[in-house]
């Protein structure tokens, strides 16, 4: 769906960002076009991405905005002949190593200039996310724990409580199972939910390092230690964890498991807090906790991906889209667009506020102060695009039929060996 945003004034459901004087284009009036195709397509991130477009307008009304937003799912396969070909000024994107392929092949602008003149105040923090080679690529504008979200009604009516450890994870899973519910709701038609749970699983086996050895080709799949992940994972796969056919789900789709009451728990990240107050679940009813140790002895590594903008290299109003950049990472817009009833998720800018909202005061306090072995992007994030791909195929299969394991960690070295040359 494309949107024309210019200066009016439109009814977008959107509070007003920021009123005070923001660095962007340092008080320059814009003028000319800026064209933005954004992949915020669920109902939040959307409204979100519309008031940014509807607020910056307002500052520069002399400045056409072009706003396409465009499924998820789709853009990932759709971003590469999106900059080869009449391309935006502005595109949404990830951080660290799914940046590659598009750095790589001089798709995404270089913008360390930004970085190095102050243009981008408060972004020190998340600076090396965007870094590849030395140099800069984009911004953040939104980051985000995962974690596992659970029923707390359920939990008290089970008489269970938080985990710390992976047996009394497994303790309280098997009284789930016992009570004729599902401890895990997940959906894995799209397949990256299953990589969260590989992440977890193998950081605290093995421990954020190895893990990341592992995303950089540095182990073979077929490893012991490994499988001793996928040993682990098995213990939740036979004892019936996880709910029926979640091959045929979407993440959202499956999330009804939660909201019903049929499934105690979801490995997910903070995006899917709103979804769940929107189904009716009251905070009283939901709850987080970080997943628990599995080696006492490792630093626990998280998963805390980074959603960015960036700069087409082809891009036709590169002043404008820098300016917009400014605009979108200033301290009181990261405020706004992170706040509970937003985006429901963390700022980049280490000026803003957290919002009171007690999921976002939890994800901040486990990844300021209890992730000391690492933040990890994400499996598809952090392993190159074509052995994530492979990857996630292999895990999704595992979690289906977990007596192929053989035959899926040879199919994955045998990818490893060829993806790594």
């Amino acid at each position: 769906m494309r949107s024309i945003l210019k200066a009016s004034v439109a009814a977008l459901g959107f509070a007003a960002l920021a009123t005070g004087a923001v660095a962007d284009g340092h008080g320059k009036k814009l003028s000319g076009n800026l064209r933005i195709i954004s992949d915020m397509s669920n109902p939040a991130p959307r409204a979100v991405m519309e008031g940014l477009a509807k607020e910056f307008g307002e500052k520069h009304p002399d400045l056409n905005i072009d706003l396409e937003i465009v499924d998820r799912e789709a853009w990932k396969t759709q971003i590469r002949n999106a900059l080869t070909a009449n391309a935006p000024d502005v595109v949404n994107w990830y951080a660290a190593n799914r940046m590659g392929p598009y750095v790589n092949a001089g798709l995404f602008e270089d913008i360390s200039d930004m970085y190095e003149n102050g243009d981008l105040p408060g972004l020190d923090a998340v600076k090396g996310a965007m870094t590849l080679d030395g140099k800069q690529w984009g911004v953040p504008y939104t980051y985000y724990q995962w974690g596992m979200y659970y029923r707390e009604d359920m939990f008290k009516e089970l008489g269970l409580t938080e985990p710390t450890t992976f047996e009394e994870e497994l303790a309280n899973c098997q009284k789930i199972v016992d009570s004729g519910k599902k401890c895990y709701a997940i959906g894995t038609k799209f397949l990256w939910t299953a990589g969260g749970w590989f992440d977890y699983l193998n950081m605290r086996t093995n421990g954020f390092d190895f893990h990341m050895q592992l995303a950089r080709g540095e182990v073979e799949w077929t490893d012991a230690r490994v499988r001793e992940t996928f040993a682990n994972w098995r213990k939740i796969i036979d004892m019936g964890g996880y709910i029926d056919d979640h091959q045929s789900y979407s993440w959202q789709e499956a999330l009804k498991f939660m909201t019903d009451g049929e499934a105690a728990s979801y490995l997910i990240g903070n995006f899917a807090v709103a979804p769940m107050r929107d189904a009716g679940l009251s905070d009283d009813q939901i709850d987080f906790y970080q997943f628990p140790l599995i080696d006492a002895s490792l630093p626990q590594g998280e998963d805390a991906p980074t959603d960015t903008f960036h700069i087409p290299a082809n891009a036709s109003n590169k002043d404008n889209a820098r300016a917009f950049l400014q605009f979108v990472t200033s301290a009181d817009v990261q405020t706004k667009i992170n706040s509970g009833d937003a985006l429901g998720q963390l700022p980049v800018n280490a000026a803003s506020s957290v919002d009171a909202d007690e999921f976002l005061e939890q994800g901040f306090a486990m990844l300021s102060g209890n992730a000391k072995g690492g933040v990890a992007q994400f499996f598809d994030r952090d392993f190159p695009a074509e052995m994530a791909s492979v990857g996630m195929e292999g895990l999704q299969e595992f979690m289906v039929f977990p007596d192929n394991l053989d035959d899926i960690l040879e199919r994955l070295e045998d990818a490893r060996q060829r993806i790594y040359k």
